[in-house]
């Protein structure tokens, strides 16, 4: 009898596979939700549901459970059986609060949120939707615990946990977007991306090189970009959408279309984005110190200081910037999915304002400093193989070439000398990353990587009087930098509510310099420079679910930066009256952390998810004083200047907390808050402690959101602390032009508050109208560390059409 009855459950079972297709949908509202994700261990596979709420899911029959999820909603656990019986139909009820989250991308492996040790949040598309970022660095700002420093408008350099620039790394669709000219300065390079095009934004606190490598020593941001959706039937299946955007603050328009035509085996997703921003208008309440009271502007052959009709415009700001993506996929069967990809992302001129605003005897100090076209290109082939026996479960191929193309033109007042630097990268990677079930409750991650970035850097002086150009000093020299690594990560279940985790990457990096094109502007004592090295991390951690409302978590890992380029070989004056040179003896500099965190859940409505960490970063790579050929000081571009060189010369520590909270007060209503507290302290060269440039003072942003037949609304306050001129950095100290000036006449960073509302609203069935006013009370504030004035009020209008 019992034989009897699984007989016919199998038969029953076998008589719904040929439909093949899920749908889910809210209970409440009866929509469709899209990108829910299904999720298994056996077979591994993670599928996402279409914009219809449907996806296939042959590929899970025969799985005992089958993890449904949502963001915002109940999970389901079933079986593929209990599926078909249900007539592949689910409908998901939203929750209060809840502890479960699919993490996709920022472990390069889908994993439960609750079976991670370290910190990861994530982004959706639904709240970029509402916030409606005009970057991709403002989209990561809007989360409340990654702080943006901005030197101009077109830029975003993100700050986590007191490292920022080429100590945290970007990752889009599983693939590294740092190259060997990441500086050390602050970065613009997360402005390539498109928010339109991102359909999913993770972000990995805490050292992440067991999986990313060189560089994730204070956290990794992953993109995951819109993805190709198959059609479920032998219909095509086509959605895409239209969105205009109008801003105040800087005369934004901005236009977007994407659309997605898939059908059994084959999809194509094309998406385009084009903005067009103005000069940037600061608010009307704040310090006097960051008016703009004249600008530098170009009349025949003469520099000449105007004064600005408008001090509370930032002149010059604007920029404009377009955005394409291509992908194509190909799913022959099952087990196999090939998809390719095609990004490019381009500037135009934009000026470096923070450059524009420093003085010299009283007068601006440079008749023009402005970044030329900002190009990023990529080709990223993506494999995706599923065995369920062997040496792996599932097997990614992700094979990608990346072009980078920046450059820098400056001239000082009144001089006719233009100098412009340019720096390309052609980046080749190759990532083999493998997932594989030992026994019911063991799970093992590894993979193989392969990086090679070229390095072609140029000068050449134009004077401007004559238009005649010469030769000039490169910023780099001619590089070639690699990075060959194997890592493996193990998890595994002891019992049903202690998970231990661990991981280990042995890393070997290499560097060929040729300083031949700098030879004859700078008598280095070397022509060419050669590193090879390696570097061993490792992390282990646990977590610990007593039950379905609380989860304790603990971990200690490592991470390590290899020196680059641009720590090796880069000529630039950092700081008036001071010049870097190259300096060929660097080594890597690793970073230890300890986390602690907890997530708890009281009533079904509220929830505090709290974490502590401490960072200690030894032979960290800084700038100190140096000689060249036995001198000092050195004549650059006729100043005389203090020689530096970036070196193993110090030790830098960090501690801080992150907090959370989510409450649900009623049906549709909810506050919710984030709050980061770091502190931070690095070595000078007399063996003295000085506060950390990039931790950030303490930030955060609390939410009022209210939901109802489709309408959201959002009121919330974002706001930061004060930054003392005793808390300044000595680098800060030294850049005064960029903050206020307190009581004894001292430069400081204020602290700042904004005001703010966004709403969202489906007018019909294909237009959605997104709507919102930032800074209501017109603050005039600077975030720390920033060259640019934020905005004042702004006031935002934003309408799609989707189909």
């Amino acid at each position: 009898m019992e034989r009897l009855f699984f007989t016919c459950i199998a038969f029953w079972t076998l008589s719904f596979v040929s439909a093949q297709v899920i749908s889910i949908q809210d209970a409440e509202s009866k929509l469709p939700l899209e990108n829910a994700t299904l999720s298994s261990n056996n077979p591994k596979m993670l599928l996402t549901t279409n914009a219809k709420g449907q996806c296939e899911i042959a590929a899970l029959a025969g799985s005992e459970r089958i993890e449904i999820r949502y963001f915002g909603y109940k999970t389901l656990i079933k079986s593929f059986a209990e599926l078909a019986q249900e007539n592949f139909t689910l409908a998901l009820s939203p929750t209060r609060v809840s502890l479960d989250q699919v993490v996709i991308s920022a472990s390069r492996w889908n994993q439960n949120q609750r079976d991670i040790p370290s910190k990861v949040s994530t982004i959706t598309s639904r709240e970029v939707a509402l916030q409606n970022p005009q970057t991709a660095a403002d989209l990561l700002g809007a989360s409340g615990e990654v702080f943006i420093q901005k030197s101009q408008q077109g830029g975003g350099s993100p700050m986590i946990r007191g490292f920022s620039t080429n100590r945290l790394l970007y990752a889009v669709d599983g693939v590294r977007m740092n190259t060997a000219i990441f500086r050390s300065g602050n970065l613009q390079n997360v402005i390539s991306l498109d928010p339109f095009a991102t359909e999913r934004t993770e972000v990995f606190f805490g050292p992440g090189s067991i999986i990313y490598g060189s560089d994730a020593i204070g956290g990794v941001m992953s993109f995951e970009t819109l993805s190709p959706k198959l059609a479920t039937d032998e219909s095509p299946f086509i959605t895409g959408k239209a969105t205009s955007r109008f801003a105040s603050a800087n005369k934004e328009k901005t236009a977007h279309f994407d659309v997605n035509v898939g059908w059994k085996k084959w999809a194509l997703v094309t998406s385009f984005s084009s903005f067009d921003y103005s000069d940037l208008r600061m608010g009307r309440f704040g310090p006097d110190e960051y008016l703009r009271p004249f600008y530098v502007q170009r009349q025949g052959t003469t520099d000449v200081v105007v004064t600005n009709d408008d001090p509370l415009l930032q002149r010059p700001t604007g920029y404009t910037q377009i955005n394409l993506m291509q992908k194509v996929r190909f799913k022959p069967s099952e087990n196999w999915d090939f998809q390719y990809a095609f990004h490019y992302s381009a500037t135009s001129d934009y000026s470096r304002y923070d450059r524009h605003i420093r003085l010299r005897n009283g007068l601006p100090r440079s008749g023009e400093f402005y970044y030329g076209p900002q190009v990023w290109a990529m080709n990223h082939l993506n494999i995706s193989h599923s065995a369920h026996a062997g040496m792996f479960d599932q097997m990614t191929i992700r094979l990608a070439q990346q072009f980078f193309e920046e450059s820098r033109v400056d001239r000082d007042l009144n001089r006719t000398e233009r100098r412009i630097r340019v720096e390309k990268v052609s980046a080749s990677s190759l990532n083999l990353d493998f997932t594989k079930t030992l026994g019911i409750r063991g799970q093992l991650y590894y993979g193989l990587e392969g990086v090679i970035d070229e390095v072609e850097s140029t000068g050449t002086n134009v004077d401007v009087s004559t238009n005649k150009s010469v030769v000039g000093p490169s910023r780099y020299p001619q590089s070639t930098w690699a990075s060959y690594a194997a890592y493996l990560n193990y998890q595994r279940k002891m019992g049903e509510k202690f998970i231990i985790q661990g991981g280990l990457r042995y890393n070997n990096f290499a560097l060929d310099a040729d300083f031949s094109n700098n030879l004859a502007f700078f008598p280095f004592p070397f022509s060419t420079a050669k590193l090879d090295n390696a570097a061993l991390t490792g992390s282990l951690g646990f977590v610990i679910n007593p039950n379905e409302d609380l989860s304790i978590r603990a971990n200690a890992s490592t991470g390590f930066r290899s020196p680059n380029v641009d720590d090796v070989g880069k000529v630039f004056d950092s700081t008036p009256g001071s010049v870097v040179i190259p300096n060929p003896e660097l080594k890597a500099e690793y970073a230890y952390n300890v986390e602690l965190g907890l997530a708890k859940i009281f009533g079904e409505v509220l929830k505090i998810d709290l974490t502590g960490f401490y960072t200690t970063l030894e032979h960290a790579m800084v700038r100190r004083n140096f000689t060249l050929n036995g001198q000092s000081q050195i004549d650059f571009n006729g100043t005389l200047s203090q020689v530096q060189a970036i070196q193993n010369a110090a030790e830098a520590n960090v501690i801080g907390f992150q907090a959370g909270l989510e409450l649900k007060i009623a049906k549709g209503l909810s506050f919710s808050s984030q709050f980061n507290l770091q502190e931070g302290e690095e070595e000078l060269d007399n063996g003295e402690k000085s506060p950390s440039r990039h931790a950030a003072p303490w930030f955060g942003i609390s939410r009022l959101n209210f939901t109802t037949n489709g309408l959201n609304m959002q009121f919330y306050a974002q706001y930061s602390g004060e930054v003392s001129y005793e808390k300044l950095s000595e680098e800060g100290r030294a850049t005064d032009y960029l903050f206020a000036i307190d009581s004894n006449g001292k430069p400081y960073s204020p602290s700042w508050y904004t005001f703010n509302f966004k709403a969202l609203y489906p007018v019909s069935e294909r237009f959605t109208l997104t709507a919102g006013v930032e800074n209501l009370t017109d603050q005039r504030y600077r975030p720390y560390s920033s060259g640019m004035v934020a905005p004042g009020r702004n006031v935002i209008l934003a309408l799609s059409m989707h189909w």
